[in-house]
């Protein structure tokens, strides 16, 4: 019984933290992030996966100018402080889901681990950001590094915790169609 009610509490904490995240997202990517390209014509610090040059952050930096540096701390980086830790909790109760579910506890121990390093990499890139910003017109090259190093490390985090809640996903959907299959086959 009590597997039972926490397999739901993780259940309705992954649907209402999901939409929550997905709704600032949603923003992000249509208003902020979409408002920070047209206004640069540059691709945001955000949206680079695979990191940025001490060339491409001052380019960034000098086309968003005065305003276009404080709307990305006056609205990007509030919306990108709450997203992180949707994100995480989001993951991580779909893991806990599983595990309550006897997907393999190594598999959801690795997803849980692999969300909170995620999000601990988007806060480290947001400080960067910030830092970057008021440091500006002339941000320190460390500073770029570390904060692209953040971006990268964000994207590869993020893509490993996604894939370990999709790996669980597909193990527990295999399963439930073996035990559902069974009774099939041992009628025969």
């Amino acid at each position: 019984m009590t597997q039972i009610k926490s397999s739901r509490q993780y259940g309705r904490l992954a649907i209402g933290f999901g939409l929550a995240a997905t709704c600032i997202y949603f923003v992000m990517i249509n208003i902020t992030l979409q408002y920070i390209e047209t206004l640069t014509g540059l691709i945001p610090f955000d949206m680079r996966p695979g990191g940025y040059s001490l060339e491409q952050a001052n380019a960034l930096l000098d086309a968003l100018g005065a305003e276009g540096n404080r709307y990305y701390l006056t609205h990007q980086i509030p919306l990108d402080l709450i997203y992180p830790a949707l994100m995480a909790i989001t993951l991580i109760s779909i893991l806990k889901w599983l595990a309550a579910k006897h997907v393999a506890r190594m598999l959801t121990n690795i997803g849980v681990w692999l969300s909170l390093g995620a999000a601990v990499a988007d806060y480290l890139e947001n400080a960067g950001i910030v830092m970057m910003i008021l440091n500006w017109p002339e941000p320190q090259t460390y500073l770029v590094h570390a904060a692209s190093t953040a971006s990268i490390a964000k994207a590869g985090l993020t893509t490993l915790a996604v894939l370990s809640v999709i790996i669980g996903l597909i193990v527990w959907g295999y399963t439930k169609t073996l035990v559902w299959l069974k009774p099939i086959s041992s009628a025969r």
